[in-house]
């Protein structure tokens, strides 16, 4: 717990240290956000705020994971490398923004052929047990298996085997993770603040979890699970900081170099923990950004009618007038009380 919380601190403060650095060269180089034409006509008073700001909670969340995984990194490297393989797509596309100024980016397939492949190489990871001691000969024999093809549901305390099923599901729950992320991304210090309640929650059940395997007999796999209660635990911290600078009003955005991130590193959580049909109950917000979209674009294709005035959903709340802010507390404790719901699983 001291390792986890000492995790959160330095990530956080290496954040706000950052921020007065790099925002000021991201200005210089006129890394400025282009809005949308059709966006909430508020928005445009936004044009130009620096974008990319990314960057700066990644370098926290780096440090506070290397500097105290001191063991376990079997899984905290990894997710840290799954972390900044998304981040390195949304640069690409924040890049294309601001360079060309082209208000959305990459090209639609551009975007799902890097999103596909990394999470085709995510899924095989995890199905291959985290590729630990494998026995290629006879997979039945491998030993210190990690992950595996099982998932668990918490609350029956069951496992499903979903066999080679499990590896376009893991791909499937990565795509959707770091696009409702990506989505949900719209408002000051929505994305942060409840990416940040999400990642204390789950650096909880990472405890629990490494305790428990501890108390199995399950050494390396305790050890491995503790790496994932630094990361988790860093992430939170480096969105704690973030929100110094990202809080309305912001002064910086993340850009997709940070939505994308951040939706990698949820969704690796989620598949190491292994109780990955959790996501969607503590990611309900994020759900709610991908399902309104849908929706949304759909119901137009079909029927020439729109159900929101606009999606996300956060948008058509505040076309109806409600204020940025509210918006974004409401998400917030939503999100609380949900992961709260899902701990009393592991309590």
């Amino acid at each position: 717990m001291q390792q986890l919380i000492l995790a959160a601190l330095l990530s956080a403060a290496v954040t706000i240290l950052l921020g007065p650095v790099i925002i000021p060269l991201l200005k210089r180089l006129k890394f400025g956000q282009t809005e949308r034409n059709d966006g909430p006509r508020s928005h445009l008073a936004k044009q130009g705020t620096p974008t990319m700001g990314g960057i700066i909670f990644l370098t926290g969340l780096t440090a506070g994971t290397l500097v105290f995984t001191v063991s376990g990194s079997e899984f905290a490297i990894p997710a840290l490398l799954i972390t900044f393989a998304f981040s390195l797509v949304g640069f690409l596309d924040d890049f294309i923004k601001v360079k060309l100024k082209r208000s959305l980016g990459l090209k639609a397939y551009q975007k799902i052929i890097g999103q596909f492949g990394i999470a085709l190489i995510v899924a095989l990871y995890c199905y291959y047990g985290g590729l630990n001691d494998i026995n290629w000969n006879d997979l039945s024999q491998s030993t210190n298996v990690l992950i595996g093809s099982k998932i668990y549901l918490p609350f029956w305390d069951v496992e499903l085997e979903l066999g080679l099923l499990y590896i376009p599901f893991a791909m499937f729950v990565i795509i959707g993770a770091v696009n409702s992320v990506n989505l949900t991304d719209g408002l000051d210090g929505l994305a942060s603040g409840v990416t940040m309640i999400y990642s204390v929650s789950m650096s909880l059940i990472f405890l629990f979890i490494s305790n428990e395997l501890g108390q199995a007999g399950k050494v390396y796999q305790s050890a491995a699970a503790s790496g994932m209660i630094i990361f988790a635990g860093s992430v939170a911290g480096a969105c704690l900081g973030f929100l110094r600078f990202n809080s309305f009003p912001a002064r910086v955005f993340m850009g997709d170099t940070g939505s994308l991130a951040l939706g990698g590193a949820i969704a690796v959580m989620a598949l190491f923990s292994r109780a990955v049909l959790l996501l969607p109950v503590m990611g309900a917000c994020f759900v709610a950004s991908a399902v309104s979209v849908i929706l949304q674009v759909g119901s137009y294709k079909l029927r020439k009618k729109r159900i929101f005035r606009m999606a996300p959903l956060h948008h058509h709340f505040e076309l109806k007038g409600v204020a940025e802010t509210r918006i974004v507390s409401v998400y917030m404790i939503i999100t609380a009380v949900l992961c709260l719901i899902c701990l009393l699983a592991y309590a």
